[in-house]
């Protein structure tokens, strides 16, 4: 299959979509504030929902057999999973459904992937394979979809971080000839063009629907080529961001009269845009906490992190 003319597809689709979604969503109030701006201002969120159609615009369009291979049996189990990963983060966003709800469900909706997913060998660990794959692949997926879910919360910064993540795992597949290169590009596809209206400063964000279904195929991406460990290596960035917030939880169990771990849930913007964080306990408010740096100037340099983490991984055989 070429992957390009999935790609390609999604990204069209994608285009079309997205100003349509974004006019709907402004005609109804379905906005939410955008914290990080000198003036207030609203945007459509749930941009998710344009970004599951493109992909399976492009995956039915494969079903069918427009491009040059047939869709494969763990592929097309796991373009119903990212489905499924898709309503819940949609669900999410309509009625909030809580921490605890995130953990429980998602890796039952994962487990069909432990049938078809691929075995690896993982230093210290050894065969990932058989009833290992029941445990391992959907908690793996799982914690993938709720890392991105994390790791966000600037324009343009989860998915492009996630847009890096695929076009490395993307490549990992075509060079090693594992995994699956149509979930990969069809998602790559529409979360360029998503890109485009997300970036600074976004006309639409993604929402929970957006976060889990980027997730979902990201952590599906890895299970079906077996890249357990340089997926691991990849997603460092977004696994230091949640290490982050563990410390901050418990610190502020252990000292909850302290001012410095006090719950915070958005940072402030100055007259010159650049970010007043709070603290510096997630990744995103390192850097503004220490320096002064615009909205812009932290996504490009969370950007850059995860791309060094995804070169060092794309050599990671496992």
């Amino acid at each position: 299959m070429s992957f390009w003319e999935v790609l390609v597809t999604a990204f069209v689709v994608a285009m079309l979509l997205i100003p349509l979604q974004i006019k709907k969503f402004r005609d109804r109030d379905m906005v939410v504030p955008d914290y990080y701006k000198n003036s207030v201002r609203y945007v459509p969120t749930s941009g998710g929902l344009s970004i599951l159609l493109a992909f399976y615009s492009a995956v039915f369009l494969a079903i069918l057999g427009a491009f040059s291979a047939q869709i494969t049996l763990p592929e097309l189990v796991s373009v119903f999973i990212i489905a499924l990963y898709g309503l819940f983060g949609l669900l999410d966003d309509l009625i909030d459904i809580g921490r605890a709800t995130k953990v429980v469900f998602p890796p039952v909706f994962t487990l069909p992937i432990a049938f078809v997913a691929s075995k690896a060998e993982v230093p210290l660990v050894g065969e990932v394979g058989g009833l290992l794959l029941f445990i391992i692949a959907p908690v793996y997926v799982m914690v993938v979809a709720n890392l991105v879910n994390m790791h966000s919360g600037f324009n343009g910064m989860a998915s492009g971080l996630t847009a890096i993540l695929l076009a490395f795992l993307l490549l990992k597949s075509l060079t090693s000839g594992k995994g699956s290169t149509l979930i990969s590009s069809a998602m790559l596809g529409a979360l360029l063009a998503f890109l485009y209206f997300n970036w600074y400063p976004s006309k639409i964000f993604d929402g929970n629907v957006g976060a889990f279904t980027m997730g979902s195929t990201v952590g599906l991406a890895i299970v079906l080529g077996g890249f357990y460990v340089s997926g691991f290596v990849m997603l460092l960035p977004h696994t230091a961001n949640f290490l982050l917030y563990v410390y901050w939880r418990l610190m502020r169990k252990i000292k909850p009269n302290d001012e410095r771990y006090k719950i915070v849930k958005f940072g402030k913007v100055r007259k010159d845009k650049s970010i007043e964080a709070p603290n510096p306990y997630t990744l995103k408010w390192v850097l503004p906490y220490y320096f002064k740096m615009t909205e812009k100037q932290v996504v490009l340099s969370m950007y850059a992190l995860t791309t060094v983490f995804c070169v060092i991984g794309f050599f990671v055989p496992y």
